[in-house]
């Protein structure tokens, strides 16, 4: 269907929640984090007044730096057609990476990515507003050859070649309606990391493990590296709680070198975890291929991408076996365009993708992406798990939810990441009530 209409403006809003206050999201390099997001709306002069909406997760400071990112990307949309996108998603992306000055500031990485993520979503925000149907179900009924279409397949022929990927989407194809039709009855499994702050209390934990127990979670994420007894001690209190029937996972947030992630997992090797995720810098792939190495007796997968700035550094850590778990991030990739080009990169090479989410609107996103993956890309849920964490789900007009441990499929048009104008009224820094309240 060719849609009517052009993009006429574009409205960009720093907006912030002060978690800091509660330490929801402390973790060992991140402390005191205020989740936030760069919040972009695209106008249309259609008449049905139906707007795209996107974000980037922040956590604070900086995101007016988004922001400014955003404007910059403002010429390079405002005044396209709509159908300039509908019509080749693949090529309006790399309209948008390739400005042969913005792209200096990237290229493909960085504070310019991040922009590119919020408008690129709400592009698609848009298109599936206009199609009535959410983004998973819009992803879903694209042809395979639509699919290879929307990636740019630069840097990445040497590990996966649009014709492969083809062949790989056409095999699943035939079968896409009965996983459809799992994916509305039973959704998608999630795990939980909302009793592993760092900063929570011991009898925090032990409350919030119990209540995700009841809601039907079987897989729990804690926070570690920043002091090594007190891991020990915290992932013991979980095991405790959960049992050695379920999955514990732990994750570093980067904090340490290669030798000392080795060492520190290892240490904490007597709880069973699941995965060690980001064990050290992001960019760094030969020491996620080290640790990878050091840890496969133990039994510990290494988890690594909610950080990794672009398809190409995916590449090439799938490439050197670096990485037992995919953990794509809506919005550190180029947004949904990129997203795609890592799930069939990441189904070429056999690793599951178990996506980065929490934070705000990061939950209400990689559902979507999620659910699509299985349908499309993948057709398994063998190791796939997606991140879960209860906070500022309220704030959206339609929140993503999760009932028995699993995201059930969203049947709303659009990305689920429209919110509310109150919410947005009363915590765009520094000018909203809250922060009013706060100064």
């Amino acid at each position: 269907m060719k849609h009517q209409g052009k993009i006429t403006g574009m409205r960009v809003r720093d907006v912030r929640f002060p978690t800091s206050l509660s330490l929801d999201g402390s973790d060992a390099m991140n402390p005191d984090p205020d989740y936030s997001a760069a919040y972009v709306e695209l106008i249309t002069d259609r008449g049905d007044g139906i707007a795209g909406h996107g974000l980037t997760f922040t956590i604070g400071r900086g995101t007016e730096i988004v922001v400014a990112a955003v404007e910059a990307l403002r010429p390079l949309v405002v005044g396209q057609d709509v159908a300039a996108f509908t019509d080749a998603p693949g090529a309006f992306w790399k309209h948008l990476t390739g400005d042969s000055q913005l792209r200096w500031i990237g290229p493909e990485k960085g504070v310019i990515h991040l922009a590119t993520a919020a408008v690129v979503n709400a592009l698609w925000d848009l298109w599936a507003k206009l199609e009535s149907k959410p983004l998973w179900k819009l992803l879903s009924d694209l042809t395979p050859a639509q699919i290879v279409e929307m990636v740019d397949w630069r840097y990445l022929t040497d590990a996966l070649t649009p014709e492969e990927a083809l062949a790989m989407l056409e095999k699943l194809a035939p079968t896409r309606a009965a996983r459809e039709a799992e994916m509305r009855q039973a959704g998608y499994p999630a795990y939980t990391t909302s009793a592993g702050w760092l900063g929570y209390s011991d009898e925090k934990i032990r409350r919030l493990c119990r209540e995700s127990l009841a809601d039907g979670f079987t897989h729990f994420k804690i926070k570690v590296g920043e002091d090594l007894a007190d891991d020990q001690r915290r992932a013991a209190i979980v095991r405790e709680e959960i049992g050695w029937n379920h999955q514990l996972m732990i994750d570093a947030n980067q904090r340490w070198d290669v030798a000392q992630a080795i060492e520190w997992t290892r240490a904490m090797a007597a709880q069973k975890p699941l995965w060690i995720e980001e064990p050290t810098s992001p960019d760094d792939v030969l020491g996620h291929a080290a640790i990878a190495r050091a840890l496969e007796p133990l039994g510990i997968g290494v988890a690594t991408g909610e950080h990794c700035q672009n398809r190409v550094l995916f590449k090439q850590l799938l490439q050197a076996r670096a990485i037992a778990y995919c953990q794509i991030d809506s919005c550190r990739l180029g947004g949904v365009n990129e997203v795609v080009a890592v799930l069939l990169l990441a189904a070429k090479f056999g690793v599951p993708v178990c996506p980065h989410a929490g934070g705000v609107g990061l939950c209400e996103y990689v559902q979507h992406e999620s659910i699509f993956d299985y349908i499309c890309v993948s057709g398994s849920l063998e190791g796939r798990i997606t991140e879960f964490v209860d906070h500022l789900h309220e704030h959206f007009l339609d929140p993503c939810v999760v009932r028995g441990g699993r995201y059930l499929a969203p049947t709303a048009p659009g990305t689920s990441i429209t919110m509310k104008p109150e919410s947005l009224a009363a915590y765009t820094y520094p000018v909203g009530s809250i922060w009013q309240t706060l100064a």
